[in-house]
């Protein structure tokens, strides 16, 4: 690529979870870039590892946003969207039925259940999609992606041939799965999970022992659900019960890869690949990525580690900007950053920095620019 005339930086961060989605802070940094250095032209490319946010980034990079009304977790119909261009489609869980759409925030964990997820997917297979993304996060329920099979075409019946309750629970019952109303769009279709936890669905590191408790489930409820997934596995594939993410988002990871036929993939990765993220860094000055708090987490395949991967082996340097970094300055170094700007320098107090994200931001993005960018 010919040398640019003024510098180019690429801002693509994650949400600041509590403050600011990741098209904010995008916006903030942006605009603090642009005050120091009007000559910088900027591109905000606001990024997500599969969880909540996913569809917003895509919308934000030109993807339509398609809109629909499908049931929540524990089958309230609200508002749903996903991303679509050309033939591929890219569903978000969590905005259809993660923790966020519980109803008052009331927790279900032994009857919400993935419906709605299948509903939003034949949407997108009717309107012509052939390659489906999930992105897996923030799941309410514990189901196995049964309730999302299920909203697909197939039923899943108990010793009378009667559907069984909608659930986590309910599958304790099931005898029976019937994949044959699952229909030719879904046997054509080829879906990839974005995901970046790799328990199985069973045991000590299963769905329910890891991520339950954070859906409501309690000591006494554990053993009723380990009781009922194990029985869906054996019902559904039990080969399937110990690959890596097939406990992802309550088990839906299970439903996908046994059924589906999903691929699992890390979801940063996937995201970068279809915003085509390596030809947009590509002559870039400098890339800045972040997230809420850049901890020994985020080096486990969270969204800012994804960015400064593919922005360093595209010979790109790469800061990060966060609310707060536990790390040193050798494990920031170590992930490949040059820098990292964190909020709670300029104010440590953290309900005032989560308030003040924004204003902070763009004082960050005015001192990256000054220190950051080459004269």
């Amino acid at each position: 690529m010919a040398r640019e005339t003024s510098p180019r930086v690429v801002v693509a961060p994650d949400k600041f979870k509590g403050s600011l989605t990741a098209a904010q802070v995008a916006a903030a940094l942006a605009a603090g870039i642009g005050a120091a250095r009007p000559d910088t032209a900027v591109l905000r490319l606001p990024v997500a590892d599969g969880g909540d946010g996913t569809v917003d980034a895509f919308v934000a990079a030109g993807w339509e946003r398609v809109e629909l009304t499908a049931p929540g977790p524990t089958g309230v119909p609200g508002p749903a969207a996903y991303a679509m261009r050309g033939s591929t489609a890219v569903v978000e869980l969590a905005a259809v039925v993660g923790l966020v759409k519980l109803p008052g925030g009331v927790l279900d964990p032994l009857g919400a259940g993935t419906y709605g997820l299948g509903v939003v997917i034949g949407h997108a297979l009717a309107r012509g999609a052939t390659e489906i993304i999930i992105g897996l996060g923030g799941s309410a329920s514990t189901d196995g992606g049964a309730g999302m099979l299920r909203a697909l075409g197939a039923r899943v019946l108990d010793a009378d041939a009667v559907e069984v309750p909608h659930g986590g629970a309910g599958l304790a019952r099931a005898v029976t799965f019937d994949r044959s109303g699952l229909g030719d769009r879904v046997a054509a279709a080829r879906f990839t999970l974005a995901c970046d936890v790799d328990n199985p669905l069973l045991g000590r590191s299963g769905a329910s022992a890891v991520y339950g408790p954070q859906k409501g489930v309690t000591a006494v409820e554990h053993p009723i659900l380990e009781a009922a997934l194990d029985n869906w596995s054996r019902l559904v594939g039990p080969e399937f019960a110990g690959r890596p993410g097939a406990g992802a988002a309550g088990g839906t990871g299970f439903g996908a890869l046994a059924v589906l036929g999903a691929e699992m993939r890390s979801g940063i990765e996937v995201i970068l690949e279809l915003l085509d993220f390596r030809a947009l860094v590509d002559g870039a000055a400098l890339v800045i990525t972040g997230e809420g708090s850049l901890d020994e987490q985020s080096l486990h395949g969270k969204a800012p580690i994804g960015v400064c991967a593919q922005a360093r082996a595209a010979g790109v340097p790469v800061v990060a900007a966060a609310g707060r970094t536990t790390l040193d300055a050798a494990a920031l170094r170590a992930a490949g950053f040059r820098a990292c700007y964190a909020l709670s320098a300029l104010e440590p107090d953290p309900a005032r920095s989560m308030a003040d994200a924004a204003a902070l931001l763009r004082q960050v993005g005015a001192r990256i620019a000054a220190e950051q960018l080459p004269d």
